[in-house]
């Protein structure tokens, strides 16, 4: 016979409407009694019926990450963040969807109140450059879904995780300028982003910094993808003067860059210093690995749903938590030539 909720709270003790509580991961629970009914569960193979569940609590208990698939949807940096979201919704035992969202297509709010009405996620986990994607943010608020955002550009009105990337940025280029380098190029990623702007400004600081006047040669146009890398490497090549040093606005087009100085007969680092941003597994498995800023994707994917989750279960407003960068120094940059 299957065990029900009633008897697990026999079990432990208390009231049904407690151990419901427990069950739904609400708060007004000690932690004590909140132990106590999950050692019943466990000790009688409880497994409750997910849609008793969402009835019970009149919630779905799905969080939703929604991206504009105007990006690469295999990019490194998506799959970190979706797992990092996943871990947190798997403790507080939520589900989780992944969602694609244009933002420029024409039947936008028709698709997001779509989703909203076909699924009925409890709240949602944003991406950049949706993030601040007023329309997105509008709808939302409208509807009453709460969400939470990665890397935000406005922080004073967001919950969820962010970076100081134009810092981080900056300190790369300077890692760069401490080697000797000077004509240091920089792939910008897509326009849209925050992050596209934040790094370019870091990279403009520093050069500034050092008393380096920006040649706009340098600076090229990229997609954030490997393919772009290539493009924007094949450009910087093809100048009288080349860059000794390529800045990559993430680490995907900074592949594709010592992918195409492999191509032009250049050595990394001996002709061509590369460096990148992120530090995705992708940065440690390259020969020479890359130089790179450590942006910890996963675990930002994890704080922005725990922000998310601590709203949904009633444990506060939320907050936008910073968190530190690091540089990663590897084999793909050396003094320059």
């Amino acid at each position: 016979m299957r065990v029900r909720l009633e008897d697990v709270a026999r079990k432990a003790g208390v009231s049904p409407k407690t151990a419901s509580r427990v069950l739904n991961d609400e708060a007004n629970v000690t932690e004590a009694t909140r132990q106590r009914v999950r050692a019943a569960m466990e000790a009688l193979d409880y497994r409750p019926l997910p849609s008793a569940r969402s009835l019970a609590g009149n919630r779905s208990f799905v969080v939703a990450m929604l991206y504009d698939n105007n990006d690469n949807p295999a990019s490194t940096y998506l799959a970190e963040i979706q797992d990092g979201v996943l871990e947190a919704c798997d403790e507080h035992r939520y589900s989780m969807m992944v969602r694609p969202l244009r933002m420029r297509g024409d039947d936008f709010v028709r698709r997001l109140d779509a989703l909203i009405s076909d699924h009925h996620p409890d709240g949602v986990v944003l991406t950049p450059p949706i993030t601040d994607y007023e329309p997105l943010l509008r709808q939302l608020k409208e509807r009453n879904v709460p969400y939470a955002s990665v890397s935000p550009v406005q922080h004073d009105r967001a919950i969820g995780v962010a970076m100081d990337e134009q810092q981080a940025a900056r300190a790369i280029v300077g890692h760069l300028l401490e080697l000797g380098h000077r004509r240091i190029a920089h792939v910008i990623g897509i326009a849209d982003h925050g992050a596209s702007r934040w790094r370019l400004a870091g990279y403009r600081e520093a050069l500034a910094a050092a008393g380096i006047e920006e040649d706009p040669a340098l600076v090229v146009q990229g997609g954030f993808t490997f393919s772009s890398g290539v493009a924007a490497a094949h450009e910087l090549f093809a100048l009288e003067h080349r860059p000794t040093a390529v800045f990559a606005a993430n680490d995907d087009m900074a592949t594709g860059v010592m992918w195409a100085a492999g191509e032009y007969g250049l050595k990394v680092p001996h002709d061509l210093s590369v460096c990148g941003f992120d530090d995705t597994p992708l940065a440690r498995q390259l020969w020479p690995a890359l130089t790179t800023v450590r942006q910890p994707s996963r675990e930002m994917g994890k704080i922005a749903a725990q922000q998310l989750l601590n709203v949904l279960r009633g444990q506060g407003q939320g907050r936008l938590v910073q968190i530190p960068f690091a540089l990663q120094i590897r084999g793909s940059t050396a003094a320059a030539p």
